[in-house]
């Protein structure tokens, strides 16, 4: 299927369950889909803001980057998690989280 032709509307149909995360200049999209096999997975998406030009005509720009994880390797990539934040808490502390320019507060995910 040729995705550069479909609307943001097609291809959100895909979508069956989604959470946003705000945090600073970036914001992650975690969704829930299916593949053609009708099989669930995750699609973590990086959506960072990027300001070019000079500042009478500024360019903004969008860089994105995706990854899957199929519920074969959810546990695995649970435990990795888990054991990679813990580390990162014992060796630098817990920060606060960010709170939004809109008020909103950055979610922090708990396995």
């Amino acid at each position: 299927m040729d995705t550069s032709r479909m609307t943001k509307k097609e291809l959100d149909k895909d979508i069956l369950f989604s959470q946003t995360i705000k945090a600073g200049h970036r914001i992650y999209y975690v969704d829930v889909k299916k593949n053609r096999k009708d099989d669930m997975y995750i699609s973590i998406t990086e959506s960072k803001k990027l300001i070019s030009g000079d500042t009478d005509m500024p360019q903004i720009n969008f860089e994105k980057h995706k990854i899957f994880i199929y519920q074969e390797d959810f546990q695995k990539f649970r435990t990795c998690l888990k054991e990679v934040m813990e580390f990162i808490e014992q060796n630098q502390g817990e920060r606060e989280s960010r709170e939004e320019k809109n008020g909103e507060i950055k979610i922090d995910l708990e396995f």
